[in-house]
């Protein structure tokens, strides 16, 4: 053990060398250290994971494109250009990392080498789905593709290929024309990046030109129609923001709001008879709207998939278990360990009459005129619990973080189903990528203003709080199927996960949220606010923590959620969330307050 820490940190000191060399940063002594604000671009701390030659590579290419970064990418060049709109700000992430990372290849081999080596290891590991339509694919995943392709000469497999399939007209009518001016303007990134930043606007095929122009004539055309409700609405606002600004008041009338959209989550009848509402200018950005709650799901893993496919899935789970099994598995003694010493049996001594105390019985023997010594069981209070485990299911989680996650989530079940906590095992997603028929109803309503959130929701049950762990074990596997994963609207699974446990009967109540990062559906995102999910995510988390009868916690795969959740815990590693996740629980299970 220790001569493996040993070549970490050897390895570590390396890497840390070659960002000084190849950028030219001699005089930051504490250059990727976790103190130094740089470690939001880079962290050396997902070292824990050395077990093959390509997490060697991985890390060797990802320090080279760091140290590249550094030496050809200008913050305020960068800055001045970036779109606002999510989609589009992903797209010109790709390619400003290309341009710096292609003039890294231009002069040195050896980074050449690693950055080529790792892009071709990674977009073998891509999604190995059945892939039926351009709806299947991403912009951002096929663009990266693209750029891949043109930039740094790397041939794509057949999936790949295929993915490409969907978008190469869209991609040869707006990139193609501009690739040899780009691929000219490499070393001055104020043409580049101004250049590439003109491309995106004309990108017709993502409808927003469209959008925008269809929302401009609907509000001259409806805009004497409204005119006196957004006066009044004007007024409410004005009114609200001069009598509370951060009352009590205010507090309740938005907690009675999230009461209504909880009682929306819970009515299936609701949903399934829910018509499609045309929301109009009237309504204020700040209020969180569904177009249509008409398609959106909430199943059972087990109905998702055929039961030969969901085994097959379990048993590479199973062998993936093989590899995290010891380091798990101790982690899930430990905190059952802990929770057996909270339920072990305690007592009174030296009373009067109860059960006979057999280790004072020598004291009779020494001296007979010794009285017998009596014990009592004392009552012990254990709060009889529940945990809701509410995992990020989108298709940034795919690979390494969804597996360790279903890991965890397999040795937590059956870690506390021995303690006698019972735990739930809840999954978010989306049913389609773009939008789904949400979207395709909106398009047929004519593309109104600020429809809300538009895509269909998908929202697995894994494993409910009442069904045992060995019935359940099976679906854990469905997690790995990389078809399931899409896009993530945080705010709303945790207002499902919370109204599932609200009706729960036992007095402790906890939920664990497990995710990568910030809420992302390019449907909804493309049509309203760029900061539209976040917003109600925010909204929902506060409502649940000033609620008190659930806690919430959670940990962030690479990304810090604490701007969301108070109580929340960031790992750089996904190696990382088993010990983080039993830690936080152990933690949890050694406080004795009494919740109100």
């Amino acid at each position: 053990m220790k001569k493996d820490e040993n070549i970490k940190e050897k390895f570590k000191q390396a890497l840390i060398s070659t960002v000084k060399a190849i950028s030219e940063d001699f005089n930051n002594s504490k250059i990727l250290e976790k103190e130094n604000n740089s470690s939001k671009n880079y962290n050396f701390f997902e070292l824990d994971n050395l077990s093959s030659k390509h997490d060697f590579l991985k890390y060797r290419a990802e320090t080279d494109s760091e140290a590249l970064k550094r030496k050809f990418s200008n913050k305020k060049t960068y800055l001045k250009n970036l779109p606002t709109k999510p989609t589009l700000k992903t797209l010109y992430n790709i390619s400003e990392k290309i341009r710096y990372e292609k003039l890294g290849t231009k002069i040195l081999k050896g980074v050449s080498k690693n950055l080529i080596e790792n892009y071709n290891h990674k977009i073998n590991l891509k999604r190995k789905d059945q892939l039926k339509s351009k709806e299947d694919t991403t912009i951002t995943e096929a663009f990266e593709i693209y750029m891949l392709k043109h930039f740094l000469e790397i041939k794509p497999n057949p999936l790949n290929e295929k993915i490409l399939s969907f978008w190469k007209d869209d991609f040869k009518n707006s990139f193609g024309k501009h690739l040899n001016y780009l691929k000219n303007s490499l070393e001055d990134q104020e043409l580049y990046s101004s250049r590439f930043v003109e491309i995106l606007d004309k990108l017709n095929f993502l409808e927003q030109d469209e959008e925008e122009k269809n929302d401009e004539n609907q509000q001259d055309n409806e805009q004497n129609n409204h005119q006196n409700d957004e006066s009044n609405n004007k007024n409410q606002e004005q009114n609200a923001t001069e009598n509370n600004s951060a009352s009590d008041a205010d507090l309740d009338v938005s907690e009675f709001r999230m009461e209504e959209h909880l009682l929306d989550t819970e009515s299936d009848q609701q949903s399934s008879e829910n018509v499609v509402k045309k929301l109009n200018n009237t309504k204020s950005n700040n209020e969180y709207n569904i177009f249509t709650r008409e398609f959106d799901e909430v199943e059972k893993a087990e109905n998702l998939e055929e039961a030969e496919e969901i085994l097959k899935l379990r048993r590479n789970l199973d062998q993936q278990l093989i590899n995290f099994k010891d380091l798990i598995i101790k982690l899930a003694n430990k905190l059952q360990r802990q929770l057996m010493a909270k339920q072990n049996r305690s007592w009174d001594f030296d009373l009067e009459e109860g059960l006979l105390d057999s280790s004072k019985l020598p004291r009779i023997i020494i001296d007979p005129y010794n009285s017998l010594s009596f014990k009592k069981e004392k009552d012990i209070e254990f709060k009889d619990t529940v945990v809701t485990l509410l995992i990020d299911n989108s298709g940034s989680m795919r690979g390494r973080p969804i597996t360790i996650a279903a890991l965890c989530a397999d040795i937590l079940s059956r870690t506390l189903e021995r303690c006698s906590v019972k735990v739930e095992i809840l999954g978010f997603t989306t049913k389609n990528w773009k939008g789904g028929k949400s979207r395709e109803t909106w398009n047929k309503k004519g593309k109104f203003k600020n429809p809300g959130r538009l895509n269909d929701l998908r929202h697995i049950i894994y494993k409910s709080a009442d069904s045992q762990w060995r019935h359940s074990k099976k679906n854990l596997g469905l997690m790995l199927k990389e078809g399931v994963l899409k896009e993530n609207i945080d705010g709303e699974a945790i207002m499902w996960a919370y109204s599932r446990l609200k009706k729960r009967k036992e007095e402790r109540k906890i939920l664990m949220v497990i995710s990568d990062g910030a809420p992302v559906d390019d449907s909804t995102l493309s049509v309203n606010s760029g900061d539209y999910l976040e917003k109600h995510l925010k909204k929902v988390v506060k409502f649940v923590e000033n609620k008190k009868d659930i806690e919430i916690l959670a940990i962030g795969i690479g990304h810090d959620v604490s701007r969301y959740y108070n109580k929340a815990i960031k790992i750089s590693d996904v190696q990382e969330l088993g010990d983080v996740m039993i830690g936080e629980l152990s933690n949890l299970f050694k406080d004795n307050r009494v919740l109100n």
